[in-house]
């Protein structure tokens, strides 16, 4: 008996807080406000704001120096083959990975080799972007 007793407070206890919940929704509707009380305004520093911003501290900008998107690719100097040192190779799956002269290790397939690997072979190769980073392509023993 005492378990449906609190049952019911339970259920009454939730009906008044829903209650409560939805009186303070009324109380704090945007209804009927005016235009002024609505408006939200971004200050010098981009952060949203309920006062005008000062018209003193407003800044200019030319539309075309706005970049949208993904800023380009600069020019990298650098040589494109590189050297390296083939430190793994697994001839039953074909891939390996090469030492490259910074210690950095870099992925390579056996379909980008021009000749059959072998592990401590002198390599030059180029980078290129794939799915999950960077990979050798055009492994070739260096003569």
């Amino acid at each position: 008996m005492s378990n449906k007793r609190e049952k019911e407070k339970q259920r009454q206890k939730e009906k008044q807080e829903k209650r409560e919940k939805m009186e303070e929704r009324k109380a704090s509707q945007t209804k009927g406000k005016s235009l002024d009380d609505m408006l939200a305004y971004i200050d010098e520093n981009g952060n949203i704001t309920s006062t005008p911003p000062d018209p003193e501290k407003k800044k200019v900008f030319n539309a075309e120096d706005i970049e949208i998107g993904v800023p380009k690719g600069r020019a990298v100097d650098e040589d494109p083959i590189k050297e390296g040192k083939i430190d793994y190779f697994n001839g039953s799956k074909g891939f390996g990975f090469i030492i490259q002269s910074d210690g950095e290790k870099i992925f390579f397939h056996i379909n980008q080799t021009t000749y059959p690997v072998r592990e401590g072979d002198v390599v030059n190769y180029t980078v290129e972007r794939g799915p999950k980073g960077y990979n050798a392509v055009g492994v070739a023993k260096k003569v």
